[in-house]
């Protein structure tokens, strides 16, 4: 049984339009603990994945839009989705070594013809799921963005208060600069969404690249980075903008018709001696935070603004 002292019950998602096989493997996993979500098309696999985070997907090879091989590629390469989740592809075709072997450079956990042996399926899917969960444990301890290297939010924020308090010791300034990249344009086959979190990846490369020793980088989220740099006042955290910022300018993306600088904006926030300061680390982090969302939604063509130009009252 996968479900034990309460636990929630782990979410499998079944893509495959053969109603009667899908069924079939739904008829095994209720009973022994799982709920399970559907889909019935490769897209519409991808889409449930990304929202849903399953804990484990059965994918069909034969779907109608897309190869389940194309759709495991597209999940894996997918910053959206975990790549702790296992993928086990089934098939009534031929599922030979040429077959299993494809499935899983794809990025599968397993392969598997049909029909499916239900007893030696739920023994894998135990494995699968144990395996899983130990390693998201450690990845939730963990202080570091497993996609860029950089600090992660958990991270961050304890490095935060160590900063502050040797910047209060020694009587120092302290800024935290928020980065995000600037996707204003797309290519012809992404969404604008998409392209930003690509782009962001990117982002977090040349800052794991070119940034001070001394200075704290991570990832907030998909789309936005920060900087907590010591002994760094305002016109401090404007010189390191244009520092980071043109190292991220040398890098070129396409887009419609050839290529254009990758640009990023960016908020701020500094204090002179972060020892008088009324506000800790974390505060100073979530100020920079609302500094380049206000800029987001309200710029144009402006590149970075300081907490202290944020309105106090946003309009209705």
């Amino acid at each position: 049984m996968a479900n034990r002292d309460n636990a929630p019950a782990p979410l499998v998602l079944i893509a495959n339009d053969q109603e009667w096989s899908a069924r079939s493997i739904e008829s095994i996993l209720g009973p022994n603990g799982y709920s399970v979500v559907r889909a019935y098309t490769g897209q519409q696999a991808l889409e449930r994945a990304r929202a849903a985070q399953p804990d484990i997907i059965i994918l069909d090879a034969q779907m109608p839009d897309m190869h389940g091989f194309d759709v495991c590629r597209a999940l894996r390469s997918d910053p959206r989705f975990s790549v702790t989740t296992p993928i086990v592809i089934t098939t009534s075709g031929p599922s030979g070594r040429t077959q299993r072997l494809e499935a899983y450079r794809a990025g599968a956990w397993e392969f598997l013809g049909q029909p499916l042996d239900g007893e030696a399926l739920l023994l894998k899917l135990g494995t699968f799921l144990q395996s899983k969960q130990q390693v998201d444990i450690l990845r939730e301890e963990n202080l570091l963005d497993s996609g860029t290297g950089l600090y992660n939010m958990r991270g961050l924020t304890r490095r935060a208060r160590e900063i502050g308090a040797d910047a209060i010791r020694r009587r120092e300034a302290l800024a935290c600069v928020v980065f995000a990249p600037d996707a204003d344009e797309t290519t012809e086959d992404e969404s604008p969404s998409d392209v930003e979190i690509r782009l962001s990846d990117q982002v977090g490369t040349v800052f794991r690249q070119v940034g001070r020793g001394s200075d704290a980088i991570g990832r907030l989220g998909p789309t936005e980075f920060a900087v907590i740099a010591p002994a760094t006042g305002a016109d401090g955290a404007v010189r390191l903008v244009n520092r980071l910022g043109e190292a991220v300018e040398a890098t070129r993306i396409p887009v419609r018709g050839g290529e254009r600088p990758l640009r990023v904006k960016a908020g701020y926030c500094a204090v002179p001696d972060f020892a008088e300061s009324a506000v800790d680390a974390t505060e100073l982090l979530l100020r920079a935070t609302t500094a380049l969302r206000d800029l987001r939604r309200t710029g144009g063509e402006e590149r970075i603004r300081a907490f202290e130009q944020v309105p106090l009252q946003y309009p209705s």
